[in-house]
């Protein structure tokens, strides 16, 4: 039998899902090998040097540069607090003397008898790493961060923006083909993360955001609404860093497009269940999809935990990922072993596929993602 292999989406109720949570600089795990954690559970911290702030001491106080270091009252290591009396000048006969105080608080790291300047250093800043979803840590890397596997439902995005959040998931929409409006949400949806069919109104944005819920997954949005709710055109980029008050996920694309009914579905039978979300996109080469996660109860997964090969055979489910037909859920039908020539006068691979309502095309290889059961 003919068979291709292809980028798979995957939309599943049952897998082993495997995490690396690594810090960005060494640092230390606080984590075992066989430990059970939860979605909050901190697996690794470090912390940043402060930054450096210059002060023109000096200058502000009227005094030669080699003149500072004696008239200094604090000494270089010793912590202050904003508004701390750092130095000060003799004065005349004792008077009018000139007053340095802190700027901000933080450790005087330096004094220059030659630039006349002195350096504070803000606190450290803390950095820590969280477990991300409820399971077992089944690998430490000592200063760096640890492996978190568990077993459960997983549903990959097309696109998404925001970072990491969790909540309970709810269901808000009617139905795969509807379109989230203002009224189908309310303070139950608050820390919530949100299934919202085949897209939101502008009005139903507004309202996820005042109702403070943590992720709204629909099946696509508008440019022009993602424009607006992130404030920019996004580029050529990896995304889920965006200041945005909700990770959104678009599990379908862009334009007017319902969510495939399978993959609601399978949203609506976990509905209350917790479930972890992460925005970032990248769709060049090292994809990066975004997700929905939703670990069973008993998180750990001790058993299989190899990737399903993507095979691409007759009777493969398939999402469509080029226009005229972006979006749209499909079979293969075959695979024709022939060249097929396309708009651009190059001869590709193809397959033929078959739509939900019988209708048939055929359409290069490239232009066809694997959904994985």
């Amino acid at each position: 039998m003919p068979a291709a292999y292809t980028s798979g989406l995957r939309v599943t109720a049952n897998t082993v899902i495997r995490k690396e949570r690594r810090l960005p600089t060494r640092g230390e795990v606080l984590v075992n090998v066989g430990d059970a954690v939860t979605a909050d559970t901190v697996v690794a911290r470090a912390s940043f040097p402060g930054e450096l702030i210059t002060v023109r001491a000096a200058e502000r106080l009227g005094v030669e540069p080699n003149e500072l270091p004696a008239l200094m009252l604090k000494p270089v290591g010793e912590a202050v607090n904003q508004g701390d009396l750092l130095a000060q000048t003799k004065g005349l006969f004792g008077l009018f003397k000139t007053e340095l105080r802190a700027p901000i608080s933080g450790t005087l790291e330096n004094v220059s008898a030659t630039s006349g300047h002195l350096g504070l250093r803000l606190p450290p800043r803390a950095l820590q790493t969280e477990a991300y979803l409820r399971g077992q840590v089944v690998e430490v890397r000592p200063s760096e961060g640890a492996t978190i596997e568990a077993r459960g439902a997983l549903v990959q995005g097309i696109f998404g923006v925001g970072g990491e959040r969790r909540g309970p998931l709810r269901v808000a929409a009617a139905g795969p083909e509807a379109v989230l409006e203002p009224g189908r949400l309310d303070d139950s949806h608050h820390g919530a993360v949100v299934v919202g069919g085949a897209g939101a109104t502008a009005e139903a944005f507004a309202r996820a955001r005042d109702l403070g819920i943590v992720a709204l997954i629909v099946g696509a949005i508008t440019d022009r609404q993602l424009r607006d709710y992130v404030g920019y055109d996004i580029g050529v980029t990896i995304t889920g860093e965006e200041a945005v008050p909700f990770t959104l996920i678009l599990t379908e694309g862009f334009g007017a497009l319902a969510m495939a009914a399978r993959t609601f579905r399978l949203l609506a039978n976990l509905e209350g269940q917790e479930a972890s979300v992460n925005g970032a996109t990248q769709i060049r080469a090292g994809v990066i999809r975004p997700e929905i996660v939703v670990p069973r109860n008993g998180a750990a997964a001790t058993e299989e935990t190899r990737e399903p090969v993507q095979e691409l055979v007759v009777g493969t489910a398939v999402r469509l990922i080029r226009e005229p037909h972006f979006g749209r859920l499909a079979a293969v039908t075959a695979l024709p072993p022939e060249l097929a020539g396309i708009e651009t006068e190059a001869r590709v691979r193809a397959v033929e596929v078959a739509f939900e309502n019988g209708e048939t095309v055929r359409v290069p290889r490239a232009n066809v993602e694997i959904i994985q059961e």
